[in-house]
């Protein structure tokens, strides 16, 4: 038996990764946390620390990088049982034949853990891109936004339909001299609220439309020309800054090799977020179960849920700690 083994090691330093080993502290867990980004707090302090973030309980809306400092201070209150390891990429994952510990090796070193709770999210990401030729010749070209300030007083178009698309066109609507927003369905995949609030803007919304060319010179776009679906009619639009929110590429990575069930890409778990390996856990977007719903809150919960099983799952015959 090896006596440095973690009660349990996180794979993914997320906002949920990051509760889940606060909770699993909580309740007097050994907790280790390997992420392979510099810094905790994944795709909300990576790409868009400055976004509105609207469903999470007790706050009508929050910025991104705010979630992610409180959720680093509520770790802080008993981080006497976390251990952090940043900038390591996970590659494999065995069980010792010798003394059933799970052996975690990542590209820099081996760590060993009695469980494992995957909250990698859709593991590595890359930006969805407008798919045009002359695309990656053009510096002004945004896939995400850390820093609102650098599109003051421009004008700025932005593609996509979902929240976040919605969500940035709300949030510059104050800050740029003119947003313009283009997707190509005639309705977006956003909350209605936001939606209610964009159309009674001055955001100019350009649906359905999709983009044709980018038209520039010295690496940046100066014109999009945009494509009325089913027809012939073309736009010509002057901007200084593009915008693209067609969300992300994912994937898994290494974990999609390790003998764990799969379903859309996602790893099945049960109702006690247990994969189909005995003391391997998975919860947030990196799992899948009937009736699952995308959303940090619903992430918060269902690791809730995984700490109280591996607890019962080490620990037997001791209760959770309530507090």
């Amino acid at each position: 038996m090896i006596d440095n083994a973690y009660d349990v090691t996180i794979i993914g330093g997320g906002p949920v990764g990051m509760y889940a080993a606060f909770y699993a502290s909580l309740q007097k867990l050994k907790v280790k946390i390997i992420d392979a980004l510099p810094e905790l707090g994944g795709q909300l302090e990576a790409i868009y620390p400055e976004k509105y973030i609207y469903d999470i309980p007790g706050f009508s809306k929050i910025k991104a990088e705010e979630v992610v400092l409180n959720l680093k201070e509520q770790m802080n209150s008993v981080k006497e049982n976390i251990d952090i390891v940043l900038n390591e990429e996970v590659e494999y994952l065995r069980r010792r034949d010798d003394d059933n510990i799970l052996e975690i090796c990542t590209d820099n070193a081996c760590h060993y853990t009695k469980t494992v709770l995957i909250t990698a999210g859709k593991g590595a990401f890359q930006p969805r891109t407008l798919g045009l030729p002359n695309e990656k010749h053009f510096f002004n070209i945004h896939y995400f936004i850390n820093d609102m300030k650098q599109f003051k007083n421009k004008k700025v178009i932005l593609f996509g339909g979902g929240d976040s698309a919605v969500d940035w066109a709300n949030m510059l609507n104050d800050i740029a001299k003119e947003v313009t927003i283009v997707h190509r369905r005639e309705e977006f995949r956003a909350h209605a609220h936001s939606v209610s609030q964009m159309n009674h803007s001055d955001v100019k919304v350009l649906t359905p439309y999709v983009v044709e060319a980018l038209e520039g010179d010295s690496g940046v776009v100066r014109r999009v020309l945009i494509k009325k679906r089913n027809s012939e009619e073309i736009k010509t639009i002057d901007v200084d800054d593009v915008i693209v929110l067609y969300g992300f590429l994912s994937s898994l990575g290494p974990i999609e090799t390790w003998d764990l069930e799969l379903e859309n890409r996602s790893l099945l778990v049960d109702s006690n977020k247990q994969t189909n390996i005995l003391g391997v856990y998975a919860a947030g977007d990196a799992c899948i179960y009937p009736g699952k719903v995308k959303m940090i809150t619903c992430g918060f919960g269902e690791v809730t849920i995984a700490i109280n099983s591996i607890h019962k799952y080490l620990y037997p015959r001791k209760s959770t700690v309530r507090r």
